[in-house]
């Protein structure tokens, strides 16, 4: 090549450069990409952060259903290997002045949705104190376990399906509305785990475990018991707390969450039906059904037997119904490889 054909196709490539970043700036009307293949302009520098208060459930595969006997014969929870996509989830449920927060932003924002529909459907519903046992004496906590400081970090109840899903819709609303202030790019949403992400991310890594922390007992080697829930009949008490107990009480799994049996069972995305397991496909199995009232709940509660903490237990509650036994968490579907022990 000539030092005459070297300085034109040299000034050739500088003068598509300029052009090109004028184009891309902004600078109105059709960007000339100098007819090629060069992708759209100002997409990089995306990174996905682990929102605040949640942790990391890598991708993996694991075997979802009973690790121990169907103690009641339900025939609903029988084994099958799945593969579930990596993903976020809160490190404990969320909290009562976590949903305080929620319901404030909400009534200082009641415009598209009034006052009285927030009180009534968002709020929680702190009577479930009260209904849920007969002759119980609930007044107290009806009176305090919302409102009063002393209970802030402990698990908000009283929320049906249809709140905890509004609660996510927020949250994600409130988090994006920051991000496109600071100029970056949306997060993915908050949402209600599945039920197959719930079981994977209870089980910590430990496949096949029958509890949280492993297997087969419910206390550890000096007697103390491994969760909140009922130890016995009549018996609320042995493992500190007769009714809930501040999140992160006890010791994490493996993936470091807090309470993934007892304190709260937990809502999930599903609709419950007895074979979702062999019906649903094998990789990030999701069951749907909108015209489907029941809704799967995961990890048993503080006034559970110890079989409802089994990562492998399956049971449901009404989506419209309010629990003083009943809460969530939040999930967030993580974007990029799909592998690895770190995002």
């Amino acid at each position: 090549m000539n030092q005459t054909l070297f300085l034109r196709n040299l000034l050739s490539g500088i003068s598509l450069g300029i052009l090109f970043l004028l184009t891309s700036c902004g600078g109105g009307g059709k960007q000339d990409l100098g007819g090629e293949l060069v992708g759209v302009p100002d997409r990089e520098g995306w990174q996905q952060i682990v929102p605040y208060g949640m942790v990391v459930c890598p991708s993996g595969t694991f075997h979802m259903g009973q690790a121990d006997q169907d103690v009641p014969a339900t025939m609903i929870n029988l084994n099958k290997q799945v593969t579930i996509g990596g993903f976020y989830m809160d490190e404990t449920e969320i909290t009562n002045n976590e949903y305080r927060q929620f319901v404030l932003v909400m009534l200082t924002d009641s415009s598209h949705l009034g006052e009285e529909y927030i009180m009534k459907e968002l709020y929680p519903d702190t009577s479930v104190w009260v209904r849920n046992f007969s002759h119980h004496m609930g007044d107290p906590m009806m009176e305090y376990y919302f409102a009063h400081p002393a209970f802030d970090d402990y698990p908000v109840v009283g929320v049906d399906w249809f709140a905890a899903r509004k609660f996510c819709e927020w949250r994600t609303n409130y988090l994006n509305t920051y991000r496109a202030e600071q100029g970056l790019f949306k997060m993915p949403r908050f949402r209600l785990p599945s039920e197959a992400e719930w079981e994977y991310a209870a089980r910590g890594g430990r496949d096949m475990a029958k509890y949280p922390w492993g297997n087969p007992y419910i206390r550890n080697a000096k007697g103390c018991m491994l969760a909140n829930f009922k130890p016995g009949r009549g018996n609320y008490y042995d493992d500190g707390f007769m009714y809930t107990s501040p999140v992160a009480s006890y010791f994490s799994n493996d993936y470091g969450l807090y309470d993934m049996a007892g304190n709260v069972t937990e809502w999930c995305e599903d609709a419950f039906y007895e074979a979702a397991v062999p019906t649903t496909w094998d990789l990030n199995p999701t069951y749907y059904d909108d015209n489907e009232p029941r809704k799967v709940v995961r990890g048993g509660s503080w006034k559970d037997i110890a079989y409802y903490l089994e990562t492998g237990s399956r049971t449901f509650e009404n989506r419209d119904s309010a629990k003083s036994f009943l809460g969530f968490r939040c999930a967030v579907t993580y974007l990029g490889r799909s592998s690895g022990a770190e995002f």
